[in-house]
Protein backbone atom coordinates (compact mmCIF):
# COMPACT_ATOMS: atom_id res chain seq x y z
CA UNK A 1 0.00 0.00 0.00
CA UNK A 2 1.00 3.34 -0.38
CA UNK A 3 0.00 7.00 1.26
CA UNK A 4 -0.42 10.07 -1.42
CA UNK A 5 1.42 13.06 -0.60
CA UNK A 6 1.23 16.43 -1.74
CA UNK A 7 0.91 16.78 -5.63
CA UNK A 8 0.08 12.87 -6.44
CA UNK A 9 3.64 11.84 -5.05
CA UNK A 10 2.89 8.42 -3.65
CA UNK A 11 5.05 7.16 -0.73
CA UNK A 12 4.84 3.74 0.78
CA UNK A 13 3.01 3.24 4.47
CA UNK A 14 6.12 3.39 6.98
CA UNK A 15 7.85 0.73 6.71
CA UNK A 16 9.06 -2.62 8.50
CA UNK A 17 10.78 -0.98 11.81
CA UNK A 18 9.94 2.34 11.26
CA UNK A 19 7.15 4.42 13.52
CA UNK A 20 6.07 8.32 14.22
CA UNK A 21 7.83 8.41 17.78
CA UNK A 22 11.29 6.33 16.31
CA UNK A 23 12.98 8.12 13.31
CA UNK A 24 14.70 5.68 10.98
CA UNK A 25 17.94 5.05 12.87
CA UNK A 26 19.80 4.24 9.22
CA UNK A 27 19.54 5.87 5.66
CA UNK A 28 17.60 3.49 3.98
CA UNK A 29 15.34 1.57 7.47
CA UNK A 30 11.87 1.55 5.97
CA UNK A 31 13.22 1.97 1.90
CA UNK A 32 15.30 -1.41 1.64
CA UNK A 33 12.62 -3.14 0.41
CA UNK A 34 11.90 -0.49 -2.52
CA UNK A 35 15.73 -0.14 -3.19
CA UNK A 36 16.67 -3.87 -3.19
CA UNK A 37 13.87 -4.30 -6.30
CA UNK A 38 15.17 -1.18 -8.34
CA UNK A 39 18.79 -2.77 -7.77
CA UNK A 40 17.70 -6.02 -8.68
CA UNK A 41 16.14 -4.25 -11.81
CA UNK A 42 19.54 -2.91 -12.55
CA UNK A 43 20.87 -5.93 -12.34
CA UNK A 44 18.90 -7.61 -14.86
CA UNK A 45 18.62 -4.56 -17.30
CA UNK A 46 22.35 -4.54 -17.24
CA UNK A 47 22.92 -8.15 -17.74
CA UNK A 48 20.59 -7.77 -20.70
CA UNK A 49 22.92 -4.75 -21.82
CA UNK A 50 26.25 -6.26 -21.62
CA UNK A 51 24.78 -9.34 -23.63
CA UNK A 52 23.59 -7.04 -26.64
CA UNK A 53 26.86 -5.24 -26.53
CA UNK A 54 29.96 -7.40 -25.53
CA UNK A 55 29.99 -9.35 -28.41
CA UNK A 56 28.59 -7.20 -30.69
CA UNK A 57 31.33 -6.13 -32.92
CA UNK A 58 32.15 -10.28 -33.19
CA UNK A 59 28.44 -10.56 -34.20
CA UNK A 60 28.31 -8.00 -37.25
CA UNK A 61 32.39 -9.48 -38.18
CA UNK A 62 31.28 -12.43 -38.69
CA UNK A 63 30.21 -14.37 -40.90
CA UNK A 64 26.88 -13.83 -40.33
CA UNK A 65 27.06 -10.36 -41.61
CA UNK A 66 30.42 -10.24 -43.04
CA UNK A 67 30.89 -6.65 -41.77
CA UNK A 68 34.72 -4.98 -41.73
CA UNK A 69 36.66 -4.86 -38.61
CA UNK A 70 36.45 -0.83 -38.47
CA UNK A 71 33.16 -1.00 -40.09
CA UNK A 72 31.49 -3.64 -37.03
CA UNK A 73 33.40 -1.13 -34.14
CA UNK A 74 32.10 2.01 -36.28
CA UNK A 75 28.43 0.35 -35.71
CA UNK A 76 28.64 -0.36 -32.03
CA UNK A 77 30.09 2.91 -30.66
CA UNK A 78 27.11 4.35 -32.70
CA UNK A 79 25.03 1.94 -30.83
CA UNK A 80 26.59 2.75 -27.56
CA UNK A 81 26.26 6.62 -28.39
CA UNK A 82 22.09 6.60 -29.30
CA UNK A 83 21.90 4.45 -26.16
CA UNK A 84 23.15 7.07 -24.04
CA UNK A 85 22.18 10.07 -26.24
CA UNK A 86 18.48 9.72 -26.55
CA UNK A 87 18.34 10.38 -22.79
CA UNK A 88 17.11 13.44 -22.32
CA UNK A 89 14.12 11.88 -24.52
CA UNK A 90 13.17 9.83 -22.01
CA UNK A 91 14.19 11.95 -18.68
CA UNK A 92 11.91 14.83 -20.71
CA UNK A 93 8.78 12.70 -21.09
CA UNK A 94 9.02 11.86 -17.43
CA UNK A 95 9.48 15.18 -16.21
CA UNK A 96 6.52 16.76 -18.33
CA UNK A 97 3.87 13.97 -18.89
CA UNK A 98 4.42 10.61 -17.46
CA UNK A 99 6.51 10.33 -14.59
CA UNK A 100 9.32 8.09 -13.92
CA UNK A 101 7.55 5.23 -13.13
CA UNK A 102 5.28 5.02 -16.37
CA UNK A 103 8.21 6.36 -18.38
CA UNK A 104 10.43 3.30 -17.27
CA UNK A 105 7.75 0.76 -18.15
CA UNK A 106 6.94 2.01 -21.26
CA UNK A 107 10.50 2.22 -21.68
CA UNK A 108 11.10 -1.25 -21.02
CA UNK A 109 8.62 -2.31 -23.15
CA UNK A 110 9.97 -0.64 -26.34
CA UNK A 111 13.51 -2.40 -25.24
CA UNK A 112 12.04 -5.68 -24.15
CA UNK A 113 10.69 -5.69 -28.40
CA UNK A 114 13.65 -4.34 -29.98
CA UNK A 115 15.39 -6.74 -28.27
CA UNK A 116 13.93 -9.79 -29.81
CA UNK A 117 15.47 -8.40 -33.16
CA UNK A 118 18.67 -9.97 -32.39
CA UNK A 119 17.93 -13.53 -31.78
CA UNK A 120 15.39 -13.44 -34.92
CA UNK A 121 18.27 -12.02 -37.17
CA UNK A 122 20.96 -14.33 -35.67
CA UNK A 123 18.76 -17.42 -37.31
CA UNK A 124 19.70 -17.72 -40.82
CA UNK A 125 16.27 -18.47 -41.71
CA UNK A 126 14.73 -15.20 -40.24
CA UNK A 127 17.58 -13.61 -41.63
CA UNK A 128 16.96 -14.69 -45.42
CA UNK A 129 13.35 -13.79 -44.86
CA UNK A 130 14.03 -10.33 -43.67
CA UNK A 131 17.37 -9.15 -45.39
CA UNK A 132 17.36 -11.42 -48.44
CA UNK A 133 20.14 -13.16 -49.82
CA UNK A 134 23.96 -11.95 -48.99
CA UNK A 135 25.59 -10.82 -51.58
CA UNK A 136 27.37 -13.33 -54.26
CA UNK A 137 31.12 -13.06 -53.70
CA UNK A 138 32.59 -14.79 -50.37
CA UNK A 139 35.07 -12.12 -48.41
CA UNK A 140 37.76 -13.85 -46.96
CA UNK A 141 38.94 -12.80 -43.61
CA UNK A 142 42.44 -11.90 -44.69
CA UNK A 143 43.61 -11.00 -48.30
CA UNK A 144 47.40 -11.15 -47.87
CA UNK A 145 48.91 -10.33 -51.14
CA UNK A 146 47.70 -7.08 -51.77
CA UNK A 147 46.71 -7.43 -54.52
CA UNK A 148 44.41 -4.48 -56.88
CA UNK A 149 41.56 -7.44 -57.08
CA UNK A 150 41.72 -8.30 -53.60
CA UNK A 151 41.78 -4.36 -52.32
CA UNK A 152 38.23 -4.02 -54.64
CA UNK A 153 36.46 -6.30 -52.57
CA UNK A 154 35.11 -4.26 -49.71
CA UNK A 155 33.23 -5.49 -46.87
CA UNK A 156 28.97 -5.07 -47.58
CA UNK A 157 27.55 -4.27 -44.61
CA UNK A 158 24.97 -6.54 -45.01
CA UNK A 159 21.21 -6.46 -43.35
CA UNK A 160 22.15 -3.12 -42.76
CA UNK A 161 19.18 -1.28 -42.82
CA UNK A 162 17.38 -3.79 -40.83
CA UNK A 163 20.38 -3.70 -38.44
CA UNK A 164 20.35 -0.13 -37.83
CA UNK A 165 16.86 0.85 -37.91
CA UNK A 166 16.48 -2.18 -34.92
CA UNK A 167 19.35 -1.10 -32.78
CA UNK A 168 18.27 2.65 -33.09
CA UNK A 169 14.98 1.42 -31.75
CA UNK A 170 16.79 -0.69 -28.99
CA UNK A 171 18.73 2.53 -28.15
CA UNK A 172 15.81 4.49 -27.34
CA UNK A 173 14.19 2.37 -24.84
CA UNK A 174 17.99 1.84 -23.27
CA UNK A 175 18.36 5.63 -22.59
CA UNK A 176 15.14 6.45 -21.82
CA UNK A 177 15.38 3.55 -18.94
CA UNK A 178 19.02 4.65 -18.21
CA UNK A 179 17.60 8.31 -17.57
CA UNK A 180 15.35 7.00 -15.22
CA UNK A 181 16.03 4.25 -12.82
CA UNK A 182 18.83 6.19 -11.38
CA UNK A 183 17.03 9.01 -10.45
CA UNK A 184 14.07 6.76 -9.53
CA UNK A 185 16.38 4.96 -7.14
CA UNK A 186 17.85 7.70 -5.73
CA UNK A 187 13.56 8.81 -5.37
CA UNK A 188 13.18 6.25 -3.13
CA UNK A 189 16.19 8.03 -0.06
CA UNK A 190 16.52 11.37 -1.19
CA UNK A 191 14.18 12.73 1.92
CA UNK A 192 17.07 11.11 4.26
CA UNK A 193 19.73 13.59 3.11
CA UNK A 194 22.94 13.72 0.67
CA UNK A 195 24.71 11.51 2.65
CA UNK A 196 21.95 8.34 1.83
CA UNK A 197 21.55 9.75 -1.88
CA UNK A 198 25.95 9.36 -2.67
CA UNK A 199 25.65 5.46 -0.84
CA UNK A 200 22.75 4.88 -3.21
CA UNK A 201 24.66 6.15 -6.21
CA UNK A 202 27.38 3.76 -4.89
CA UNK A 203 25.30 0.63 -4.91
CA UNK A 204 23.51 1.39 -7.66
CA UNK A 205 27.12 1.31 -9.40
CA UNK A 206 27.64 -2.06 -7.89
CA UNK A 207 24.57 -3.63 -9.08
CA UNK A 208 25.20 -2.64 -12.95
CA UNK A 209 28.83 -4.23 -12.93
CA UNK A 210 27.04 -7.37 -10.68
CA UNK A 211 24.86 -7.51 -14.11
CA UNK A 212 27.85 -7.07 -16.31
CA UNK A 213 29.15 -10.12 -14.43
CA UNK A 214 26.35 -12.25 -14.92
CA UNK A 215 26.09 -11.09 -18.46
CA UNK A 216 30.24 -11.76 -19.62
CA UNK A 217 30.97 -15.02 -17.96
CA UNK A 218 26.88 -16.74 -19.01
CA UNK A 219 26.03 -14.47 -22.25
CA UNK A 220 29.23 -13.74 -23.79
CA UNK A 221 30.45 -17.33 -23.15
CA UNK A 222 27.65 -18.72 -24.75
CA UNK A 223 27.23 -16.47 -27.78
CA UNK A 224 31.05 -16.84 -29.07
CA UNK A 225 30.90 -20.63 -28.48
CA UNK A 226 28.05 -21.94 -28.78
CA UNK A 227 25.89 -19.84 -30.66
CA UNK A 228 24.30 -16.31 -30.73
CA UNK A 229 20.41 -17.24 -31.18
CA UNK A 230 20.79 -18.66 -27.92
CA UNK A 231 22.90 -16.05 -26.52
CA UNK A 232 20.56 -13.47 -27.72
CA UNK A 233 17.48 -14.35 -26.23
CA UNK A 234 18.98 -14.51 -23.11
CA UNK A 235 18.79 -10.75 -22.46
CA UNK A 236 15.48 -10.99 -23.92
CA UNK A 237 14.56 -13.05 -20.76
CA UNK A 238 16.40 -10.68 -18.49
CA UNK A 239 14.37 -7.51 -19.40
CA UNK A 240 11.23 -9.60 -19.16
CA UNK A 241 11.26 -10.63 -15.69
CA UNK A 242 13.31 -6.83 -14.92
CA UNK A 243 9.99 -5.60 -16.23
CA UNK A 244 7.54 -8.09 -14.39
CA UNK A 245 9.61 -7.06 -11.02
CA UNK A 246 9.17 -3.24 -11.48
CA UNK A 247 5.70 -3.92 -11.85
CA UNK A 248 5.03 -5.99 -9.27
CA UNK A 249 7.14 -3.63 -6.91
CA UNK A 250 5.35 -0.57 -7.61
CA UNK A 251 3.43 -0.63 -4.14
CA UNK A 252 6.51 -0.08 -2.19
CA UNK A 253 8.34 2.51 -4.50
CA UNK A 254 8.10 6.17 -3.66
CA UNK A 255 6.64 7.37 -7.03
CA UNK A 256 6.35 11.01 -7.89
CA UNK A 257 4.10 12.59 -10.49
CA UNK A 258 5.29 14.43 -13.82
CA UNK A 259 5.46 18.06 -11.99
CA UNK A 260 6.54 19.65 -15.53
CA UNK A 261 9.71 20.03 -17.04
CA UNK A 262 11.54 23.10 -17.41
CA UNK A 263 13.33 22.57 -20.23
CA UNK A 264 11.42 24.58 -22.56
CA UNK A 265 11.98 27.36 -20.43
CA UNK A 266 15.34 26.66 -20.17
CA UNK A 267 15.57 26.96 -24.25
CA UNK A 268 13.62 30.35 -24.33
CA UNK A 269 16.08 31.57 -21.32
CA UNK A 270 18.72 30.82 -23.65
CA UNK A 271 17.11 32.35 -26.85
CA UNK A 272 16.57 35.90 -24.95
CA UNK A 273 20.20 36.74 -24.49
CA UNK A 274 19.83 40.16 -25.39
CA UNK A 275 17.59 40.60 -22.15
CA UNK A 276 20.14 38.65 -19.91
CA UNK A 277 23.10 39.09 -21.42
CA UNK A 278 22.67 42.53 -21.28
CA UNK A 279 22.65 42.28 -17.52
CA UNK A 280 25.57 40.19 -16.97
CA UNK A 281 27.56 42.80 -19.31
CA UNK A 282 26.17 45.55 -17.42
CA UNK A 283 26.86 43.90 -14.00
CA UNK A 284 30.49 43.11 -15.20
CA UNK A 285 31.47 45.75 -15.96
CA UNK A 286 30.57 47.43 -12.84
CA UNK A 287 32.64 45.05 -10.98
CA UNK A 288 35.33 45.69 -13.57
CA UNK A 289 35.11 49.34 -12.62
CA UNK A 290 36.35 48.91 -9.39
CA UNK A 291 32.80 47.77 -7.82
CA UNK A 292 33.31 45.66 -4.22
CA UNK A 293 30.71 43.25 -5.91
CA UNK A 294 31.68 39.67 -6.10
CA UNK A 295 30.89 37.10 -9.16
CA UNK A 296 27.95 35.64 -6.68
CA UNK A 297 26.51 39.11 -6.02
CA UNK A 298 26.53 39.96 -9.99
CA UNK A 299 24.48 36.82 -10.59
CA UNK A 300 22.40 37.66 -7.36
CA UNK A 301 21.38 40.93 -9.08
CA UNK A 302 19.40 39.29 -11.95
CA UNK A 303 17.19 38.39 -9.85
CA UNK A 304 16.40 42.12 -9.78
CA UNK A 305 12.86 42.51 -11.88
CA UNK A 306 14.22 44.69 -14.25
CA UNK A 307 16.55 42.32 -15.51
CA UNK A 308 14.30 39.40 -15.90
CA UNK A 309 12.86 38.68 -19.54
CA UNK A 310 9.09 38.55 -19.55
CA UNK A 311 7.12 36.45 -18.75
CA UNK A 312 9.95 34.47 -16.65
CA UNK A 313 10.23 33.82 -12.83
CA UNK A 314 12.81 34.56 -10.14
CA UNK A 315 13.46 30.65 -10.22
CA UNK A 316 13.60 29.98 -13.83
CA UNK A 317 16.30 32.87 -13.99
CA UNK A 318 17.98 30.60 -10.64
CA UNK A 319 17.85 27.22 -12.57
CA UNK A 320 19.52 29.10 -16.03
CA UNK A 321 22.27 30.01 -14.10
CA UNK A 322 22.71 26.52 -12.47
CA UNK A 323 22.60 25.12 -15.49
CA UNK A 324 24.46 27.46 -17.16
CA UNK A 325 27.14 26.27 -14.62
CA UNK A 326 26.36 22.49 -14.94
CA UNK A 327 26.78 22.54 -18.44
CA UNK A 328 30.77 23.26 -18.99
CA UNK A 329 31.58 20.71 -16.53
CA UNK A 330 29.77 17.94 -18.68
CA UNK A 331 30.78 19.21 -22.37
CA UNK A 332 34.56 18.62 -20.68
CA UNK A 333 33.46 15.59 -19.98
CA UNK A 334 33.04 14.22 -23.56
CA UNK A 335 36.68 12.77 -24.30
CA UNK A 336 36.69 10.79 -21.17
CA UNK A 337 33.41 8.93 -22.96
CA UNK A 338 35.35 9.12 -25.98
CA UNK A 339 38.02 6.86 -24.52
CA UNK A 340 35.85 4.79 -21.77
CA UNK A 341 33.76 3.56 -24.75
CA UNK A 342 36.63 2.05 -26.40
CA UNK A 343 36.37 -1.12 -23.99
CA UNK A 344 33.12 -2.06 -26.62
CA UNK A 345 35.25 -1.52 -29.70
CA UNK A 346 38.38 -1.26 -30.81
CA UNK A 347 39.56 -2.77 -27.20
CA UNK A 348 37.62 -5.72 -28.26
CA UNK A 349 38.55 -5.50 -31.96
CA UNK A 350 42.35 -5.55 -30.64
CA UNK A 351 41.78 -8.50 -28.35
CA UNK A 352 40.71 -10.63 -31.67
CA UNK A 353 43.72 -10.17 -33.28
CA UNK A 354 46.37 -11.13 -30.12
CA UNK A 355 46.29 -14.89 -28.66
CA UNK A 356 43.01 -16.14 -27.11
CA UNK A 357 44.17 -19.12 -25.56
CA UNK A 358 41.40 -22.67 -25.61
CA UNK A 359 40.05 -23.08 -22.50
CA UNK A 360 38.19 -26.22 -20.88
CA UNK A 361 40.87 -28.48 -22.22
CA UNK A 362 44.10 -30.21 -21.04
CA UNK A 363 46.34 -30.58 -23.69
CA UNK A 364 48.54 -27.07 -24.87
CA UNK A 365 48.03 -26.47 -28.12
CA UNK A 366 50.90 -25.53 -30.71
CA UNK A 367 49.85 -23.64 -33.80
CA UNK A 368 48.70 -26.31 -35.93
CA UNK A 369 46.79 -27.89 -33.39
CA UNK A 370 45.21 -25.19 -32.59
CA UNK A 371 44.04 -24.39 -36.13
CA UNK A 372 42.33 -28.09 -35.99
CA UNK A 373 40.95 -27.69 -32.85
CA UNK A 374 37.37 -29.46 -32.44
CA UNK A 375 34.50 -28.65 -31.30
CA UNK A 376 34.95 -29.67 -27.84
CA UNK A 377 37.51 -27.23 -27.23
CA UNK A 378 36.00 -23.47 -26.49
CA UNK A 379 38.32 -20.28 -26.64
CA UNK A 380 38.54 -17.62 -24.15
CA UNK A 381 35.56 -15.28 -25.08
CA UNK A 382 37.54 -11.96 -25.87
CA UNK A 383 34.49 -9.98 -23.84
CA UNK A 384 35.46 -11.34 -20.92
CA UNK A 385 38.44 -8.94 -20.11
CA UNK A 386 35.62 -6.75 -19.72
CA UNK A 387 35.56 -8.82 -15.98
CA UNK A 388 39.05 -7.03 -15.26
CA UNK A 389 36.93 -3.69 -15.43
CA UNK A 390 34.03 -5.19 -13.65
CA UNK A 391 36.09 -7.05 -11.40
CA UNK A 392 37.80 -3.71 -9.82
CA UNK A 393 34.70 -2.00 -9.69
CA UNK A 394 32.90 -4.86 -7.77
CA UNK A 395 35.58 -4.77 -5.05
CA UNK A 396 36.42 -1.35 -5.12
CA UNK A 397 32.85 0.69 -4.48
CA UNK A 398 32.20 -1.37 -1.35
CA UNK A 399 35.32 -0.69 -0.32
CA UNK A 400 34.72 2.91 -0.85
CA UNK A 401 31.38 3.26 0.45
CA UNK A 402 32.39 1.37 3.94
CA UNK A 403 35.77 2.14 4.57
CA UNK A 404 37.65 4.58 2.39
CA UNK A 405 35.05 7.53 2.36
CA UNK A 406 34.00 7.33 5.95
CA UNK A 407 37.95 7.52 6.70
CA UNK A 408 38.23 10.63 4.65
CA UNK A 409 34.85 12.02 5.65
CA UNK A 410 35.63 11.90 9.33
CA UNK A 411 39.25 13.78 8.57
CA UNK A 412 37.22 16.08 6.54
CA UNK A 413 39.69 14.95 3.79
CA UNK A 414 36.98 13.47 1.19
CA UNK A 415 37.14 15.23 -2.14
CA UNK A 416 34.74 17.18 -3.80
CA UNK A 417 32.79 15.49 -6.65
CA UNK A 418 34.46 17.58 -9.34
CA UNK A 419 37.47 16.77 -7.62
CA UNK A 420 37.04 12.92 -8.31
CA UNK A 421 35.86 13.03 -11.67
CA UNK A 422 39.25 14.96 -12.57
CA UNK A 423 41.02 12.32 -10.92
CA UNK A 424 39.15 9.42 -13.28
CA UNK A 425 39.71 11.47 -16.27
CA UNK A 426 43.33 11.01 -15.71
CA UNK A 427 43.06 7.69 -15.02
CA UNK A 428 41.00 6.98 -18.61
CA UNK A 429 44.11 8.81 -19.98
CA UNK A 430 46.41 6.33 -18.73
CA UNK A 431 44.53 3.68 -20.20
CA UNK A 432 44.43 4.59 -23.65
CA UNK A 433 48.00 5.33 -23.09
CA UNK A 434 48.49 1.81 -22.36
CA UNK A 435 46.59 0.10 -25.36
CA UNK A 436 48.43 2.11 -27.86
CA UNK A 437 51.63 0.98 -26.74
CA UNK A 438 50.10 -2.40 -26.55
CA UNK A 439 48.63 -2.14 -30.28
CA UNK A 440 52.39 -0.83 -31.46
CA UNK A 441 53.98 -3.33 -30.05
CA UNK A 442 51.57 -5.88 -31.40
CA UNK A 443 51.77 -4.97 -34.90
CA UNK A 444 55.51 -5.03 -34.76
CA UNK A 445 54.76 -9.05 -34.57
CA UNK A 446 52.63 -8.46 -37.44
CA UNK A 447 55.04 -6.62 -39.51
CA UNK A 448 57.53 -9.32 -39.16
CA UNK A 449 55.14 -11.66 -40.22
CA UNK A 450 55.03 -13.46 -36.80
CA UNK A 451 51.20 -14.43 -36.27
CA UNK A 452 48.94 -17.59 -35.70
CA UNK A 453 46.16 -18.30 -37.41
CA UNK A 454 42.97 -18.99 -34.57
CA UNK A 455 39.24 -19.22 -34.69
CA UNK A 456 36.92 -17.44 -32.51
CA UNK A 457 33.53 -18.83 -33.32
CA UNK A 458 33.22 -19.62 -37.12
CA UNK A 459 35.89 -17.19 -37.88
CA UNK A 460 39.63 -17.37 -38.44
CA UNK A 461 41.74 -14.25 -37.37
CA UNK A 462 45.55 -13.51 -38.00
CA UNK A 463 46.52 -13.08 -34.77
CA UNK A 464 49.62 -11.61 -33.15
CA UNK A 465 51.61 -14.44 -30.93
CA UNK A 466 51.04 -12.28 -27.99
CA UNK A 467 48.43 -13.09 -25.35
CA UNK A 468 45.34 -11.31 -24.88
CA UNK A 469 46.01 -10.68 -20.87
CA UNK A 470 48.42 -8.01 -21.89
CA UNK A 471 44.96 -5.76 -22.45
CA UNK A 472 44.06 -6.41 -18.53
CA UNK A 473 45.85 -2.90 -17.68
CA UNK A 474 43.89 -0.82 -20.22
CA UNK A 475 41.00 -2.31 -18.46
CA UNK A 476 41.84 -2.21 -14.89
CA UNK A 477 42.74 1.62 -15.53
CA UNK A 478 39.35 2.15 -17.32
CA UNK A 479 37.91 0.78 -14.31
CA UNK A 480 39.30 2.63 -11.75
CA UNK A 481 38.63 5.79 -13.71
CA UNK A 482 34.88 4.76 -13.50
CA UNK A 483 34.85 4.76 -9.97
CA UNK A 484 36.60 8.20 -9.90
CA UNK A 485 34.75 9.68 -13.16
CA UNK A 486 31.34 8.59 -13.43
CA UNK A 487 29.85 7.58 -10.10
CA UNK A 488 30.62 11.33 -8.84
CA UNK A 489 29.32 12.57 -12.00
CA UNK A 490 26.12 10.64 -11.79
CA UNK A 491 25.98 12.00 -8.21
CA UNK A 492 26.83 15.92 -9.31
CA UNK A 493 24.17 15.79 -11.98
CA UNK A 494 21.14 14.29 -9.49
CA UNK A 495 22.61 17.02 -6.61
CA UNK A 496 23.64 20.11 -8.46
CA UNK A 497 20.42 20.01 -11.00
CA UNK A 498 17.09 22.29 -9.94
CA UNK A 499 14.52 19.40 -8.69
CA UNK A 500 11.63 20.16 -11.50
CA UNK A 501 14.51 19.16 -13.93
CA UNK A 502 16.36 16.06 -12.27
CA UNK A 503 15.29 13.86 -14.92
CA UNK A 504 15.92 16.17 -17.88
CA UNK A 505 19.84 16.56 -16.60
CA UNK A 506 20.30 12.95 -15.96
CA UNK A 507 19.19 12.13 -19.26
CA UNK A 508 21.99 15.50 -20.44
CA UNK A 509 24.43 13.53 -18.09
CA UNK A 510 23.62 10.28 -20.33
CA UNK A 511 23.51 12.06 -23.49
CA UNK A 512 26.59 13.81 -22.91
CA UNK A 513 28.22 10.48 -22.64
CA UNK A 514 26.68 9.08 -26.35
CA UNK A 515 27.94 12.28 -27.59
CA UNK A 516 31.20 11.12 -26.28
CA UNK A 517 30.92 7.63 -28.52
CA UNK A 518 29.61 9.21 -30.97
CA UNK A 519 32.65 11.43 -31.73
CA UNK A 520 34.73 8.11 -31.23
CA UNK A 521 32.89 6.58 -34.02
CA UNK A 522 33.05 10.12 -36.00
CA UNK A 523 36.45 9.65 -35.73
CA UNK A 524 36.74 6.41 -36.26
CA UNK A 525 35.06 7.21 -39.95
CA UNK A 526 37.45 10.15 -40.51
CA UNK A 527 40.08 7.54 -39.92
CA UNK A 528 38.53 5.00 -42.44
CA UNK A 529 38.95 7.46 -45.74
CA UNK A 530 40.52 5.71 -48.61
CA UNK A 531 43.16 8.13 -48.94
CA UNK A 532 45.99 7.62 -46.31
CA UNK A 533 43.33 7.00 -43.62
CA UNK A 534 44.74 4.97 -40.74
CA UNK A 535 42.01 2.73 -40.21
CA UNK A 536 42.01 1.78 -43.82
CA UNK A 537 43.00 -1.48 -44.71
CA UNK A 538 40.62 -3.03 -47.00
CA UNK A 539 42.81 -5.60 -47.89
CA UNK A 540 42.66 -6.93 -44.72
CA UNK A 541 39.15 -7.88 -44.81
CA UNK A 542 37.56 -8.57 -41.31
CA UNK A 543 41.32 -7.83 -39.68
CA UNK A 544 43.29 -4.98 -38.06
CA UNK A 545 46.64 -6.15 -38.93
CA UNK A 546 47.01 -3.60 -41.98
CA UNK A 547 45.89 -0.72 -39.79
CA UNK A 548 47.07 1.45 -37.52
CA UNK A 549 44.99 1.60 -34.82
CA UNK A 550 47.86 2.44 -32.23
CA UNK A 551 47.53 5.76 -33.92
CA UNK A 552 43.86 5.82 -33.34
CA UNK A 553 44.58 5.35 -29.67
CA UNK A 554 47.45 8.40 -29.21
CA UNK A 555 45.10 10.71 -30.67
CA UNK A 556 42.45 9.80 -27.73
CA UNK A 557 44.82 10.55 -25.34
CA UNK A 558 46.37 13.54 -26.79
CA UNK A 559 42.46 14.87 -26.99
CA UNK A 560 41.97 13.88 -23.27
CA UNK A 561 45.39 15.39 -22.11
CA UNK A 562 44.24 18.94 -23.00
CA UNK A 563 40.74 18.28 -21.54
CA UNK A 564 42.21 16.72 -18.25
CA UNK A 565 43.92 20.79 -18.08
CA UNK A 566 40.82 22.28 -19.09
CA UNK A 567 38.49 20.43 -17.15
CA UNK A 568 41.05 21.05 -13.87
CA UNK A 569 40.59 24.58 -14.81
CA UNK A 570 36.73 24.28 -14.73
CA UNK A 571 36.82 22.66 -11.07
CA UNK A 572 38.74 25.15 -9.76
CA UNK A 573 36.80 27.83 -11.00
CA UNK A 574 33.44 26.35 -10.38
CA UNK A 575 34.06 25.90 -6.67
CA UNK A 576 35.24 28.98 -6.33
CA UNK A 577 31.71 30.26 -7.43
CA UNK A 578 29.70 28.25 -5.41
CA UNK A 579 31.72 29.18 -2.53
CA UNK A 580 31.47 33.20 -2.92
CA UNK A 581 27.27 31.89 -3.82
CA UNK A 582 27.35 30.22 0.15
CA UNK A 583 29.22 33.42 1.59
CA UNK A 584 26.60 35.76 0.17
CA UNK A 585 24.31 33.43 1.22
CA UNK A 586 25.26 33.01 4.62
CA UNK A 587 25.42 37.41 4.73
CA UNK A 588 22.28 37.91 3.83
CA UNK A 589 20.88 35.34 6.65
CA UNK A 590 23.18 37.18 9.29
CA UNK A 591 21.57 40.63 8.04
Amino acid sequence: MASQGARGEQKPLLGHGESPDRPATSPFEGRKAACAAVLLVEILERAAFFGIVSNLVLFLNSSNFNWGGSQASRAALLFIGASYLLSPVGGWLADAYLGRYWTITFSFLLYLLSACLLPVVASQYNRLWLCGEMPAYIIEPSCQNGSMECEKQLPSQYCAPIMYTGLMFLALGISSVKANLTPFGADQVTDRGREATRRFFNWFYWSINIGAVISLLVIAFIQQNVGFLTGYAIPAVCLALALVIFLLAAPIFVTKPAAGSQVSTMFQLALQKSCCGQAVQKMTTKTRAGSSQSEAEVAGSLSDPRYQPVGMSHEDITNFQVIMKILPVMLTLIPYWMVYFQMQSTYYLQGLHLFIPNIFQNSHLNNSAFSEATDSSYTFPDAWLLLANVVVLLVLVPLKDRVIDPFLAKRKLLPSALKRMALGMFFGLGSVVVAGVLESERLKYVNNNQTVLQRIGKDDYFAAPLKIWWQIPQYLLIGISEIFASIPGLEFAYSESPKSMQGAIMGLFFFISGVGSLLGSGLLTVLSVPANGWMHCPEDHGNINKCRMDYYFFLLAGIQTVTCILFVWIVIRYERQQKSSCLLCAGREGN
